[in-house]
């Protein structure tokens, strides 16, 4: 049950006349038939279920009539992440970098609250323990296939100086993409205004309107339909590396909401080709210089290795 993986969908119900003390997890599985009780309790204990536009987690809350019961369920496994001592990148009091997994949500969505990168953290570091909860400052932002170095100030003297750091641009950003097919440059800068498409939630360049986003990238090695580059992101904006790849002509590989191809002759990509490899920053608190670096993740040497394979 902790694994099971159910279709992306949106439920939204309404309670008109319940019968007796009807609990929430026994309406959920009365009223939709692909979810059992365990697994309705496992979606509302995760946090995918809100009633009246509040997340609810307890699975004995009683539903009344007239409300109204949405459930967020987002394809993705029902799994809760752990940090264990090899995704510590940096701890001190102030901040703490990990190495993060491909393939889990970087803040609470409205499908789950446990499984995310925040969440986890706040379990780390000690959240419902009995002591005061901890603060946890995000000032960075990975998608949710992307992996690699993600940095959280821990203590309230180190949130403004974090932001400050990241909002003024000197944090030093490098990532390590496989793209698809090859660049016309060995070293070039996309540069555009960035703008979030309503229709599609799809990132995009434009003319007027949008968030400056620069990135500039250095070809690494050509390899059998492929590229891996080394990007550096001056800015943050969403998506930022993937659109300018995506409009280049050279999707990210895997990323097929921009247009990347999910398989490479004999190599099956499986997910976007997008790892955070390092952050160069100087402390918010103790002003020492922090270089923090995130190897690159098994699925991605894999497909890397598969591509030299293939280029000879």
């Amino acid at each position: 049950m902790i694994g099971a993986v159910l279709s992306r969908k949106t439920y939204r119900l309404k309670v008109v006349d319940p019968v007796g003390d009807l609990r929430l997890d026994q309406f959920i599985a009365n009223e939709i038939g692909e979810l059992s009780r365990a697994m309705a309790r496992k979606v509302i204990d995760f946090g995918g279920v809100h009633v009246d536009g509040r997340r609810v987690g307890r699975c004995s809350f009683p539903v009344k009539a007239g409300q109204q019961i949405e459930v967020y369920l987002d394809g993705m496994p029902l799994i809760v992440a752990e940090l264990g001592p090899g995704d510590i990148l940096f701890r001190d009091p102030y901040l703490l970098a990990i190495n993060k997994t491909a393939g889990i949500d970087f803040q609470p969505t409205h499908a789950r609250y446990k499984g995310t990168v925040y969440e986890t953290i706040l379990r780390y570091l000690g959240s419902g323990s009995g002591r005061k909860a901890p603060q946890v400052g995000m000032v960075q932002r990975l998608d949710r296939d992307t992996s690699g170095v993600a940095l959280f100030s821990v203590h309230p003297a180190a949130h403004r100086g974090l932001t400050k750091l990241f909002s003024e641009h000197k944090v030093r950003k490098k990532y390590l993409a496989l793209i698809g097919g090859r660049l016309p440059d060995r070293e070039g800068t996309f540069r555009s205004l960035l703008a979030r498409q309503h229709r599609t939630n799809l990132m995009k360049s434009v003319d007027r309107g949008g968030k400056e986003g620069i990135t500039s990238y250095r070809v690494r090695e050509e390899l059998e339909g492929a590229s891996l580059v080394e990007v550096e992101i001056p800015t943050g904006r969403s998506h930022q590396i993937r659109v300018h790849f995506s409009e280049a002509g050279c999707p990210l590989l895997g990323d097929t909401r921009y247009g990347g191809v999910d398989r490479v002759a004999e190599t099956v990509i499986p997910r976007h080709m997008l790892h955070a490899l390092s952050l160069e920053l100087v402390h918010p608190v103790t002003r020492e210089n922090l270089a923090l670096t995130a190897p690159l993740p098994a699925d991605m040497l894999k497909v890397i290795r598969e591509l030299q394979k293939e280029s000879g």
